[in-house]
């Protein structure tokens, strides 16, 4: 069984543009929350997989913290089944250590284990170092919901 792509598309606009999803259980849908609150970024060192959190493989570099980005269309853009940061999503410097980062992921919590919502593999890897700022420019952290 599979999902439909107007399915998919109602429910990434509900989970990342808290939008709400018309005619599930009643004609007003499943509702979007009363505040868009955020999602939190993170940068892993390998693919945390489906069974995965947001700790898994997590970046350890000194001076990493994972980002926010806001359930919104200023935090999010949907492109049939693909979601996307619709603004620059930018790190702070690393300060110490450094890891090769391959992969990102969209989660729940800004600590802890959170469940991740999305992850996806960096175009190409990116090694950080002390004095790097890791960025990544609108578009750039692309998942696909299907």
């Amino acid at each position: 069984m599979s999902m439909s792509n107007a399915a998919e598309a109602a429910l990434q606009d509900l989970l990342f543009l808290n939008s709400a999803w018309a005619n599930v259980g009643d004609a007003s849908g499943l509702q979007p929350s009363a505040a868009d609150g955020n999602f939190y970024v993170s940068l892993h060192t390998a693919d945390p997989g489906e069974a995965g959190n947001q700790q898994t493989s997590e970046a350890t570099y000194t001076g990493y913290a994972r980002e926010p980005i806001t359930r919104d269309a200023a935090g999010f853009t949907r492109s049939v089944s693909t979601v996307s940061n619709t603004a620059t999503v930018q790190f702070d410097e690393c300060t110490g250590g450094s890891n090769v980062i391959t992969h990102f992921a969209v989660g729940t919590l800004s600590t802890g284990t959170g469940m991740i919502v999305v992850s996806g593999a960096l175009n190409t890897p990116r090694t950080i170092t002390a004095g790097i700022t890791p960025l990544f420019n609108a578009g750039t952290l692309s998942a696909t919901v299907d």
